[in-house]
């Protein structure tokens, strides 16, 4: 499983990063809304939707959403989503770090998973795309972000792997522990220190190592959470698109929580401009 998962990466590693620093905003858009849409197929799945065409249905209803938001959305409303889900995403860490209680399945149609589930991929394919349009450093802090979060995922892998004991939400996830949630957040704090050292310099350093710790936070949070929806429908992955990884959410789960809380923080941490 570990060498499909490094296969897999090593194809798909090479196409994003080109794509997210020379592809247009617009292409930018169409390329991360296709994955999206993939995504929220998934999400309907999880939310209860059991037919193929019900789960079509769903991402054609999340993609009308994101093309509403980007072009009906004014700015001021734009970023009040983007704080909307920073805010939750900050929460429901803390709410799943702190569970402890059985998971007992649910069945049938969750409408209320339906409709969280597309305001969370409206918006992090939203906070994404303003990322990228940001001005010239753009594409150099999303392809930041994705990097920080890689690399926090690898270091906690392989720091579990190496030294994991205490369980991090056992009824959640089983296979994570607070040693390997430790080895990410040290993970994104040296990866946002090159990343700053090397092409990010007009940030002050410690905001932008504490946005990155953040970050990672919060990421793991994104990663329970969908943990927490698989366990619910009683499924081990989202899907089976990506060898090695699953579907499409089990790759991007840490993505949909860390990507707005980035792009929000880094109003606090300055402009960088």
């Amino acid at each position: 499983m570990l060498r499909n998962r490094i296969l897999t990466a090593l194809v798909l590693a090479p196409l994003v990063i080109a794509g997210v620093l020379l592809a247009p905003n617009d292409g930018l858009a169409a390329a991360f809304g296709a994955v999206v849409l993939l995504g929220a197929r998934e999400m309907g799945r999880l939310g209860g939707l059991q037919s193929l065409p019900a789960q079509w249905v769903y991402a054609g209803c999340v993609g009308l959403l994101m093309a509403a938001a980007l072009f009906m959305l004014a700015p001021g409303a734009a970023a009040m989503l983007e704080f909307a889900a920073g805010l939750f995403w900050v929460l429901i860490s803390l709410w799943l770090l702190s569970r402890r209680g059985a998971l007992l399945p649910v069945e049938g149609v969750r409408p209320g998973i339906l409709l969280l589930g597309a305001l969370q991929l409206t918006a992090v394919w939203l906070s994404a795309v303003m990322l990228h349009a940001s001005g010239p450093n753009g594409p150099i802090l999303l392809l930041f972000v994705l990097l920080l979060i890689w690399t926090a995922d690898s270091a906690a892998y392989f720091a579990g792997r190496a030294f994991g004991r205490h369980k991090l939400s056992p009824t959640v996830s089983p296979g994570k522990t607070w040693e390997g949630a430790a080895g990410g957040v040290l993970g994104a704090c040296v990866a946002g220190l090159l990343l700053w050292y090397w092409v990010l310099q007009s940030y002050p350093p410690a905001g932008l190592v504490l946005l990155c710790i953040v970050t990672a936070f919060v990421s793991i949070g994104g990663d329970l959470w969908e943990s927490l929806l698989k366990r619910q429908a009683g499924l081990k992955d989202s899907g089976a698109l990506l060898p090695g990884h699953g579907g499409v959410l089990d790759r991007v789960d840490s993505l949909i929580a860390a990507i707005p809380v980035f792009s929000l923080g880094l109003t606090f941490v300055g402009n960088g401009q």
